[in-house]
């Protein structure tokens, strides 16, 4: 087992108190996050605290969690450490009250020592925060402590102001921890730095050379269980606001001043500053085929399943510039692309029927996964007599190297940074509400939903919004494989 960089992990032990510890992220995500860091040693000492509504004990919620890691973790469990892992997990049902949680976490802490600091994880649905947050304050642990909190934050200006007035009530800002999983992606943290640390790159970085941009993030998946939280939420508030938005301030804003939380989300909060509020002729709302007959759903829904809009940043870099935003339920792909399209030639010297332009613009392409994968793509001569040019490119995925071990998945590496109060790769309440006051234009007048069915890439008017452009996905070649080792 490699050994865990010191500045890796949090110095001190850690109190993690896991409200919705039953719930389908913490079965997903959290759960088994937390035992691949804790078995790792990426901390050095912690406990487990799970609230939810389940009426279990620590014994049962142990078996709960060794199911949930067992399901939904991919890598070996070996049955010493899931043995020490579990010792560190506790469980309070949410009806003991908060005189019961603070006793078992005054317990944990007294065993983890005087230099304890303390976890809050909200793994709950929008309309149980506020409880939470009461439950915590009264349980009188909200001090010394961080607090993660999942989206949606608000699902319009109103109540996001709301939220963070309470918020602000209980924690202070640096205390508050907002979640997108996204921005903890190798992928979305490259973007920094094949940015900043390329001369080649960093140059053409703006207007003069990118001609546009797409954050595209189509999905295969439906609803499962979530139609209520869906009905409420939609696919604007559901992910555009909260991850597309996100996406697009680390690609978009200015070289920061240092590699720093502050830095970093300033520069953030100054393409929120810059973009022109979302115009309701420049999107698409659709709604999947089938929708209304899911559980939870009305059947005269009008929520949108699908979304695709056009965004432009008014500053000196990206003036004229339109981003193209898309992402949606039951599409034709599951991907998670960033999509920059260059300017093309000025003027040709390829004789017609050359093939140059055939297939589009040149492209920068980042691909979100969690083993994050690039592709730089442009014209080349083929092979043989004439001059007939085809679409090449140049590929890097994380597999070719030695080091696809040693990445993290999204929800473990934020769970550490909130650990060391690192708020780099979070968004600040001045930066969520601001999203959300560019979006009231749209939530207030939203154009129809359009229908579409499963499995196609979304209503036909997304190609008139993209005009005369055209979308990047489905590509026009596949992501090559990992390149075989030789012996």
């Amino acid at each position: 087992m490699s050994k865990v960089s010191p500045a890796v992990g949090p110095k001190h032990p850690q109190l993690v108190v896991l409200l919705g510890a039953t719930g389908d992220l913490s079965q997903r995500k959290l759960l088994p996050g937390l035992f691949h860091l804790v078995s790792r040693g990426f901390i050095p000492s912690c406990r487990i605290v799970g609230v939810s509504l389940d009426l279990l004990d620590a014994d049962a919620f142990r078996e709960f969690a060794r199911r949930a890691v067992e399901q939904f973790t991919s890598r070996k469990i070996c049955d010493a450490a899931w043995t020490r892992f579990a010792a560190h997990l506790e469980y309070v049902p949410l009806s003991a009250g908060p005189v019961a949680l603070r006793q078992l976490v005054q317990q944990c802490e007294a065993d983890l020592g005087d230099v304890t600091k303390r976890l809050l994880y909200l793994s709950v649905p929008p309309n149980a925060a506020l409880p939470a947050i009461r439950l915590l304050q009264e349980a009188e642990l909200t001090t010394n402590s961080h607090i993660i909190m999942e989206k949606p934050f608000g699902v319009d200006l109103e109540s996001a102001i709301l939220l963070n007035r309470h918020l602000h009530d209980v924690f202070q800002e640096d205390q508050i921890f907002r979640i997108d999983h996204f921005l903890g992606k190798e992928a979305a943290q490259n973007i920094l730095a094949f940015r900043f640390a390329n001369g080649l790159f960093e140059p053409i970085w703006n207007r003069n050379f990118i001609d546009h941009v797409q954050i595209d993030v189509p999905e295969t998946l439906g609803l499962g269980r979530r139609g209520n939280f869906y009905e409420a939420t939609g696919a604007y508030r559901d992910m555009v606001v909260t991850h597309l938005f996100q996406i697009l301030g680390f690609m978009a804003m200015e070289p920061p001043t240092a590699l720093e939380p502050a830095p970093i989300s300033e520069e953030k909060n100054k393409v929120f500053r810059s973009m022109l509020p979302i115009d309701p002729r420049n999107v698409v709302r659709g709604q999947y085929i089938g929708y209304r007959t899911e559980e939870g759903v009305d059947p005269e829904s009008d929520t949108e399943t699908f979304v695709a809009l056009k965004c432009m940043i008014d500053n000196w870099r990206w003036a004229g510039v339109p981003f193209f935003l898309r992402t949606g339920k039951r599409l034709a792909e599951g991907q998670r692309i960033i999509s920059i399209a260059f300017r093309e030639p000025p003027k040709s010297m390829f004789p017609a029927g050359s093939g140059v332009g055939a297939q589009g613009p040149d492209h920068l392409t980042f691909d979100l996964a969690d083993a994050s994968k690039m592709s730089l793509s442009f014209y080349g001569k083929r092979p043989g007599p004439g001059m007939r040019l085809d679409k090449l490119s140049l590929q890097f995925a994380m597999h070719d190297t030695d080091r696809i071990g040693e990445v993290l998945e999204a929800y473990e590496r934020l769970i550490l940074d909130a650990m060391r109060g690192d708020h780099t790769l979070f968004t600040t309440a001045e930066g969520i509400e601001r999203l959300w006051a560019l979006s009231m234009p749209l939530l207030e007048a939203p154009p129809p939903v359009r229908l579409y069915p499963s499995g196609s890439w979304g209503p036909k008017s997304i190609h008139q919004l993209v005009a005369p452009h055209a979308w990047r996905l489905p590509f026009e070649r596949a992501w090559r494989g990992p390149t075989p080792s030789v012996m």
